[in-house]
């Protein structure tokens, strides 16, 4: 199987099934004398965990990560860090009778027409649980940017109906619910709405915001490699997600070129934007200003109604999901899109190096 590595630079490859020994990730290009430790990882990794809110799965997992190379001392080597978190709580009983069956939803009919093959124990290599890589490199990718004085942060800005608008953001809330809403009202009502679908055995899905400050100007290139068309091919690697959007994204279909355009203005020395229409991009570059990015997550699709389906024998039939499964994805990907967008930025930064002479000439 290809396609389980992202980045040109910093380049990670995630491994690993949903039962299977364990879950990890190899990052390779993260530049040596980084202070790195299990503890700053595990602060990511525990924002993704199961079981920590009635909205989560009840699979108990303590998703601990052990560090296996890349690290001596404290610190990164630039050799390859490869980082494991062992599956303890696997209950593969719950899923023998799906094993002839296609959920929908999922990607069980296309991997099994694909590779004639598929480890329907939780879906294997395409079950939420490959996130774990991505959000231990992540952690390590915004480590690195932390040093460079940028930041990334992603919290839900709706669940179904209920959304968040930007004049009630209160940041300071985000950690005070377990949906990591920035307003603690809006999450109670989205919580609502979630025990409601709940007792209907169904799901839903929401959008995740994500922001990242003091990016420098010219972070993508203006053609394939735009900042845009990464992270959208980051953020849309995630299983649950189904859409992205830069600034005021589909929006911007809807208004005029005189209210779209972000005017310029000096201030100190520094080009700046009265506004930010484009969302920190233009041209497929960082234009200096903040990066705004949301993604659209679908509803669970795990859910324990009964519903049509065909089996590997192609006869038409029903299937009720059992297992342990997130009435909504939403609240644990929070920290998986943080953690993609954190990548492509770590790895632009560092291909950013060679865009001129004089950033050269500095180093040498």
């Amino acid at each position: 199987m290809s396609g389980s590595s992202f980045g040109k630079i910093f380049r990670i490859t995630t491994w690993g099934e949903s039962h299977g020994p364990g879950i990890g990730v190899v990052i390779d290009g993260c530049p040596a004398g980084l202070a790195l430790s299990a503890e700053q990882i595990q602060k990511f990794l525990d924002r993704r965990r199961p079981g920590q809110s009635k909205y989560t799965t009840k699979r108990n997992e303590a998703d601990s990560v052990e560090i296996l190379s890349g690290v001596f001392e404290g610190k990164t080597t630039g050799t390859p860090i490869s980082l494991l978190v062992r599956n303890q709580d696997q209950r593969s009983r719950d899923y023998g009778n799906i094993a002839e069956l296609f959920r929908p939803g999922h990607a069980d009919y296309p991997f099994t027409e694909k590779y004639g093959i598929r480890d329907y124990r939780g879906g294997g290599r395409s079950s939420g649980r490959e996130t774990i890589g991505r959000v231990a490199a992540g952690a390590v990718a915004s480590l690195l940017l932390g040093e460079l004085g940028i930041s990334v942060r992603a919290y839900t800005k709706s669940i179904g109906p209920y959304t968040v608008d930007e004049d009630d953001y209160r940041y300071s809330e985000i950690e005070e619910n377990s949906l990591y809403m920035p307003n603690n009202t809006v999450a109670e009502q989205a919580g609502q709405y979630i025990a409601s679908l709940m007792a209907e055995k169904d799901s839903c899905g929401g959008i995740i915001e994500c922001i990242a400050d003091k990016l420098p100007v010219g972070l993508g290139e203006p053609v394939f490699d735009k900042l845009d068309a990464l992270l959208a091919q980051a953020v849309m690697s995630i299983g649950a997600v189904k859409g992205v959007e830069i600034g005021d994204g589909f929006k911007a279909s809807l208004s005029s070129g005189s209210k779209n355009n972000d005017p310029f203005y000096a201030r100190d020395g520094h080009i700046c934007k009265k506004t930010n229409h484009a969302g920190g991009s233009l041209g497929g570059m960082s234009d200096g200003s903040r990066l705004i990015l949301r993604a659209a997550v679908k509803p669970t699709s795990s859910i324990a109604r009964t519903q049509q389906t065909v089996n590997t024998s192609g006869e038409n039939t029903e299937i009720t999901v059992l297992g342990r499964h997130d009435p909504v994805i939403v609240p644990r990907a929070v920290v998986v899109v943080e953690s993609m967008t954190a990548i492509t930025l770590a790895d632009l930064l560092l291909q950013n190096m060679t865009s001129r002479m004089e950033h050269l000439r500095k180093i040498y």
